[in-house]
């Protein structure tokens, strides 16, 4: 008897009750969040390995653009979810992992590096998943949080454009017949 009252404490369960387009519009986030887990981080195998990547360590290898295109992608899906109700600090993680991507992406070799191995889609992928297994109330704070992780990831998104035009512009002055 004591057993069966253990196993009843351990297995108590918060319930979010959501109406049923609700669920259909957050079911619709998983392929989504999947699909960009594949195709940036796990798309491709080095032969012989276990070892995958995407198109995330291969975009930036493109000085300055490439990390934030590759930002601005996962960002996309990222506003998708909020669009689709997701908890504010779950958006909140997952753009801190998108920041963490970016803000050491920018160094050149070691951000492709980190990026080969941090893989913030996946991480963003296996969030919603535990998400969407066992959905959590979010907190009043959540906005702030969310909104200045948002905030840094532009700020951050603008400066890698920014370089990236100083870069252009001094190839052109470089390649230009004086």
């Amino acid at each position: 008897m004591v057993d069966l009252l253990k196993t009843a404490e351990a297995t108590e369960v918060e319930w979010e009750v959501l109406p049923p387009e609700e669920e259909a519009r957050r079911a619709s986030l998983e392929p989504l969040f999947k699909w960009l887990a594949l195709v940036m981080d796990q798309f491709l195998r080095v032969p012989g390995t276990k070892l995958r990547f995407g198109l995330d360590p291969i975009i930036g290898l493109i000085p300055g653009l490439g990390d934030t295109a590759s930002a601005l992608i996962s960002a996309v899906s990222l506003v998708y979810a909020a669009r689709c109700g997701v908890p504010r600090i779950m958006l909140g993680r997952m753009s801190l992992n998108i920041l963490l991507n970016e803000v050491i992406g920018i160094i050149p070799g070691i951000g492709d590096a980190f990026s080969f191995w941090f893989k913030s889609n996946v991480r963003n992928y296996e969030l919603l998943q535990q998400h969407l297994a066992a959905p959590g109330r979010a907190r009043k704070g959540d906005w702030v949080f969310v909104a200045i992780v948002l905030g840094a990831l532009l700020l951050i998104a603008c400066l890698g454009i920014l370089v990236s035009l100083f870069v252009l512009q001094g190839l052109i002055r470089l390649l230009s017949p004086s």
